[in-house]
């Protein structure tokens, strides 16, 4: 073998040790790359901020509002939550801190004049100033407080007939704080009627159980739909327990948005 055939033996061997340092070197970083990516802590999407607690209170400085029939409808910050609330007509300019009582959440709200919807809004029995300490006042037609001895205790209307795998208006009182948050049906008769409170409709269901002394005879439930004092209906929905409104509005019991279909 001659000089210059050796000289290329050694080039080339010289050449494969450099390449191999270099893939060797290039594995030991994309390694090192791989496993300082995964030690880095991984950046997820932040989470949607929770809503405040039904029967709470939220003050915050008002940042929108609008009227829209006989309420006023406030989008209120503080810090970053927001929620969106409305009342009885009343007087705000946006930068306005008020406190709002959270009294009836509604989710999936949709205003009809505004032609809007609303995620979750808070329908309160009054939105007042930071600082103001008047007490909240019902709208106007507000339903009385449902179980009082007062409130359509006069004469039991006559018994009404359960529907099959429902339970009777007394049933629903005794069982209420095990009943609390699941669906419950009950068929009885329409004994008051008050459309348009605080976004939704209200009624008043006996169905001759229960104690006109005690208010167990009566159960109190909000709904979209529109009935008829006098009309037997059957209501499914679900039940809500120590329900305050303020200005002694309570309701130990009512069946919220209820699905109601006449008998």
């Amino acid at each position: 073998m001659n000089i210059r055939n050796l000289a290329l033996i050694a080039v080339a061997a010289a050449l494969a040790a450099g390449n191999a340092c270099s893939n060797d070197k290039g594995a030991k970083d994309d390694a090192s790359t791989k496993a300082q990516a995964s030690a880095a802590p991984s950046q997820a999407a932040p989470e949607a901020m929770p809503q405040p607690a039904a029967g709470t209170t939220f003050a915050g400085k008002v940042v929108e509002t609008m009227d829209a029939g006989t309420y006023t409808y406030v989008r209120v910050a503080s810090g970053e939550r927001e929620i969106w609330a409305a009342a009885s007509h009343f007087d705000v300019t946006v930068g306005e801190q008020v406190v709002v009582p959270l009294d009836m959440p509604m989710e999936n709200f949709h205003s009809d004049t505004l032609n809007r919807d609303f995620p979750v809004i808070y329908f309160a029995g009054a939105i007042t100033r930071k600082g103001d300490m008047r007490p909240p006042v019902m709208p106007a037609g507000h339903p009385p407080i449902a179980g009082a001895a007062t409130a359509h205790g006069g004469a039991p209307v006559a018994a009404v007939e359960p529907v099959p795998g429902g339970l009777t208006v007394v049933e629903i009182w005794a069982g209420r704080t095990r009943l609390a948050g699941s669906t419950v049906t009950v068929r009885g008769r329409v004994v008051k009627f008050n459309p348009g409170i605080m976004g939704t409709n209200w009624l008043h269901l006996q169905d001759g159980s229960g104690s006109p002394t005690n208010g167990t005879h009566d159960l109190a439930v909000t709904t979209p739909a529109n009935v008829k004092v006098g009309d037997v209906v059957t209501v499914t929905g679900a039940v809500s327990v120590d329900q305050d409104f303020g200005a002694g509005y309570t309701y130990p019991v009512i069946i919220r948005e209820a699905a109601v279909v006449a008998n």
